[in-house]
């Protein structure tokens, strides 16, 4: 395994160009996502100015449809991964019809195809999470490094279970949390951008995503997506503890894909052991 080394000043210089084009494919990496917001921008401003002969929510199961389907056909995705995909469609629309029954948020455009009281196209945004991570792997050579299956897969079992159980019981969200940072300390994602070698700690990895489905969340719910009680008067932003949630609910699509990976034989890459204690600044290739 390579040591670590400081970056020469050369590669300083190359800092700005290697930014934008982790930029360029993380936005690559958010293809699905970015096509469900195009459809929910452009069918809130079609609603909002006319009156189509289909509900809003079956419009936008339609094309979400269309969407996966030319994912597949293009090659974007592969059936394997489809079907992890579509798994945590189904495990989002079960905790979508849980918080609509509680009222923790709801969904107040028509829509006929609805699974207690959800609109099915819902589960495709949980989906596209799923979408990320693929082509996450795919487009920046992706591998992890320290990833221990059974306490990570367990802990993201229970914090979506946590989901549920904490409107019964007490919340362990931050115990869940805290068993995470232990679970997955020297754990790291090894990625290439530019043909250079670079990690992160899996932690990180999966709050920065959380961030970012949080700053998604909030574009979202302007476009009437779905609705929180405090927005019924209107819009403002998402309230910030959905952070954490987003960040802990992404450790159980991260263990779906990872899982066909390693099915793959291509979750740990060449000289990766599963389970190592070095981090590294920079890996050369």
């Amino acid at each position: 395994m390579p040591e670590t080394t400081r970056l020469p000043l050369s590669r300083w210089r190359l800092l700005p160009r290697r930014l934008v084009q982790f930029a360029l494919l993380e936005l690559a990496c958010c293809a699905f996502a970015i096509a469900i917001f195009v459809g929910l921008a452009v069918s809130a401003l079609i609603w909002s100015h006319t009156d189509p002969p289909i509900a809003r929510y079956d419009a936008l199961l339609i094309y979400v449809v269309v969407v996966q389907i030319a994912f597949v056909a293009l090659k974007q995705e592969t059936w394997r991964e489809l079907g992890v995909i579509c798994t945590f469609h189904l495990i989002g629309l079960a905790l979508e019809v849980f918080k609509v029954r509680t009222g923790s948020w709801a969904y107040p455009d028509a829509g006929a195809v609805r699974i207690g009281g959800v609109p099915v196209f819902s589960g495709f945004m949980y989906a596209s999470v799923g979408s990320y991570i693929c082509q996450a792997f795919r487009r920046l050579d992706l591998h992890v490094g320290g990833f221990r299956w059974w306490p990570v897969s367990l802990l993201a079992v229970a914090a979506y279970l946590n989901f549920f159980t904490h409107h019964v019981i007490v919340d362990l969200r931050w115990v869940i949390a805290a068993g995470f940072l232990i679970a997955l300390w020297g754990s790291a994602v090894h990625f290439t951008v530019g043909g250079d070698r670079y990690w992160m700690p899996t932690t990180v990895a999966f709050i920065l995503i959380g961030g970012f489905l949080w700053l998604a969340e909030n574009l979202a719910t302007a476009l009437s997506a779905w609705r929180y009680p405090d927005q019924a008067d209107g819009w403002h932003l998402v309230h910030a503890g959905k952070f954490g949630s987003w960040a802990l609910l992404i450790s159980l699509s991260f263990v779906l894909v990872a899982a066909v990976k390693a099915k793959e034989g291509t979750l740990y890459g060449r000289g990766l052991p599963r389970v190592t204690r070095r981090r590294l600044r920079i890996a050369e290739t």
